[in-house]
């Protein structure tokens, strides 16, 4: 998907302040360039080029003049890279382990004091060569994507920087004896478990290395860790937490019921975590990903997170719900039972630094991760290393991952069911009769191959030459289709809509018609986007390419590189505007997979009033797109309503929503081809 760009108010109070003045800097086809250096074979030297030279000779305390904070951030690494404080290359890193994001961010801190790009490749180039892999890519990733000189620079696909945490180590090892031997070779990678385990039916969501970018890159869209005084404001943070994790919880609901299998049950504290994972994965350096078996009850993290401790922030959050208010750390209480309350409750489930008080109500998703993915060795008997829910690049990986926000979720839906239901004031859009609703093409589903490249995955040497290796995985796609809209517009004067397009189960996994209030939780989100209504009647075709929800696959490393050094060598303008965010499920995930008979859901589709949204004039350009579930960079929240609306709160009556003159349900199947 292309995802708009907002150039509106590009004011200081919201851009980095330390890359305004480098308005003379690299045009985007060299920096994408010097990005691609810095991020590829990230376990060896930089080989070549003028990077190379920076990386060995560059000293990043010799003219603090370079930073907006007088080098106070370069001399806090340095001091600790000199006193040995650092993790050492090629070891495992996770970002739930508080010294080792520590020195991600003192990474990420230098590089966003840096006045000019050269100022902050160069410091990347030296740092490169010093600092421990994973945390110099957390670093690089997170500051391309929060810097306003990184706007336009494409971040390549995770699953080929860090391979280790995307591929099985079986594949791993060929990789490995391909290079060897100097054998090029293209490796099928399986899902793991066996058809003896039911959740093997769909570990080809959980698995999907699309699907993982899109967790891994959400979380740095959104880091816990963000704070203000970076530069601005991640507006509606809190309820995008509940949102992105609610829309992954019911599309792996809906994957369960395409494969016959009941919806995801919650965890709880006191009972055994019912399905044990074996994730099949290595380090890179660190041994393997721990297994944790079949009911396994949770026992306390020594030094990190008690069991009671999960028991009494839940209740507290609870208790903050059934009460309406949080009370902040000043004593002071901040009304959730409002449009605002579901932002402040997941400030504190998460929790981020913009929880009002983390003291009293803890993070309960960020130590759920650390509880989950330390059970397999609680009380570091066998100094074993972090378990796949300690990454966000792999934490769907694990079944127990989809249990977590399903427990999660419930506590949000606790929330949305205190509220009180939409009047149908506020669902109706005057004037505005949405008269039909057509799908154009089959909404069909198959499984396709797909290979990336494991370059990373092996070490080069300079007595041999680097063969190909690849993996080859299969994928869940759909064929395209499009939407058809019918709507008229009664008011004698133009109008700004929001299209709201949302897919529904029908039936459980016994084949009971879900009621109508039962079934709009676990509706999936397809599309939203703005556009203009004229006096009168209004078609409007929506492909399914151009979902708000999803983005396109990312070039491969090799493809960015080639693309990129052949814009530089011909001296024409680089073009990678479609593939400039990771974050959003994967354009190929936007069905569920149905089944081969045909599945039934509900299309359920309004058609609300826009003319509130700030930036709807942008909006509803042709070329235009926001994200759903991502939002828009340094920019508020494009959509006024809360997300999921109409479809976030209780429903006493259905009638009243289905009277609604901008409002359409109808019935469609999905169906699988299993011999496309």
């Amino acid at each position: 998907m292309k995802v708009l760009l907002l150039c509106l108010l590009a004011s200081s109070a919201l851009a980095w302040p330390t890359f305004l003045s480098d308005a003379a800097g690299p045009d985007l086809a060299h920096r994408q360039q010097d990005v691609n250096t810095l991020l590829d074979h990230v376990t060896e030297h930089i080989h070549s080029g003028h990077l190379k030279e920076t990386a060995e000779h560059f000293d990043p305390e010799a003219d603090t003049s370079i930073y907006t904070d007088g080098g106070k951030a370069v001399h806090a690494l340095m001091a600790d890279l000199k006193d040995h404080r650092m993790v050492e290359r090629h070891h495992w890193f996770s970002l739930f382990n508080t010294r080792q994001r520590e020195e991600a961010l003192m990474l990420f801190d230098v590089i966003m004091h840096c006045k000019t790009w050269e100022a902050a490749v160069n410091n990347a180039a030296y740092f490169r060569e010093q600092m421990n892999e994973g945390e110099f890519v957390y670093a690089i990733y997170a500051a391309v994507i929060h810097a306003d000189i990184g706007k336009g620079i494409v971040l390549p696909p995770l699953y080929e920087v860090t391979p280790h945490m995307f591929a099985n180590s079986e594949v791993i090892n060929k990789a490995y004896t391909a290079q060897m031997t100097q054998t090029p070779g293209k490796f099928h990678m399986d899902f793991t478990g066996s058809k003896k385990n039911p959740e093997q039916r769909v570990a080809y969501f959980g698995e999907d290395i699309g699907l993982n970018v899109h967790h891994v890159t959400w979380h740095l869209d959104f880091p816990f860790w963000w704070d203000d005084a970076y530069g601005y404001h991640l507006d509606r943070k809190g309820e995008l937490f509940f949102w992105a994790h609610h829309q992954l919880t019911v599309r792996f609901d809906a994957e369960r019921l395409s494969n016959h299998l009941d919806l995801v049950d919650e965890l709880y504290w006191d009972q055994p975590i019912v399905e044990g994972f074996a994730p099949h994965t290595t380090y890179r350096n660190g041994g393997e990903f721990p297994s944790r078996p079949d009911n396994v009850n949770f026992e306390d993290v020594d030094g990190a997170v008690r069991v009671r401790d999960m028991i009494i922030h839940e209740s507290r959050i609870r208790d903050a719900i059934a009460h309406g208010y949080i009370t902040a750390a000043d004593g002071s209480h901040v009304d959730i039972r409002d449009e605002d309350g579901i932002d402040h409750l997941g400030d504190i489930i998460e929790s981020s630094l913009y929880s009002p008080n983390a003291q009293y109500y803890g993070a309960l998703h960020n130590e759920a991760h650390i509880l989950l993915g330390r059970q397999g060795d609680p009380h570091g008997k066998f100094n074993l290393p972090p378990g796949v829910m300690e990454h966000f690049e792999t934490a769907t990986r694990d079944p127990a991952f989809f249990r977590l926000h399903k427990y999660m979720d419930n506590i949000f839906k606790e929330h949305k069911d205190s509220l009180p239901s939409y009047t149908k004031e506020e669902i109706e859009f005057t004037g505005i009769s949405l008269e039909d609703v057509h799908v154009e093409g089959a909404l069909e589903t198959f499984f396709e191959k797909f290979e990336f490249d494991l370059g990373s995955a092996v070490d080069s040497a300079d007595q041999l030459t680097d063969v190909e290796v690849t993996a080859s995985v299969s994928r869940l796609n759909h064929s395209p289709f499009s939407l058809k809209f019918d709507v008229n517009n009664n008011n004698g004067a133009e109008k700004h809509g929001v299209v709201r397009i949302f897919l529904c189960p029908r039936r459980d996994a016994n084949g009971i018609i879900f009621s109508f209030d039962e079934g709009r939780w676990h509706c999936i989100e397809m599309d939203k986007f703005w556009t203009k209504l004229a006096p009168g009647h209004n078609m409007i075709t929506r492909d399914s390419k151009d979902s708000a929800v999803t983005v396109p696959d990312v070039p491969s490393l090799k493809t960015l590189i080639h693309d990129t050094d052949e814009a530089i060598a011909n001296g024409s303008d680089l073009h990678l505007e479609e593939f400039d965010r990771s974050c959003g499920i994967p354009n190929r995930l936007l069905l569920p997979k149905g089944t081969t008979e045909g599945m039934e859901f509900a299309l359920a589709v309004t058609v609300t009033d826009g003319d509130t949204d700030a930036q709807h004039d942008v909006l509803e350009k042709a070329d235009a797109h926001s994200h759903a579930q991502c939002g828009v960079h340094g920019e508020k929240y494009p959509d006024h309503q809360p997300m999921g609306f109409p479809l976030d709160r209780h429903i006493e009556d259905e009638r009243l929503l289905l009277s609604a003159t901008n409002v359409k349900y109808t019935i469609v199947t999905v169906k699988h081809n299993d011999h496309h």
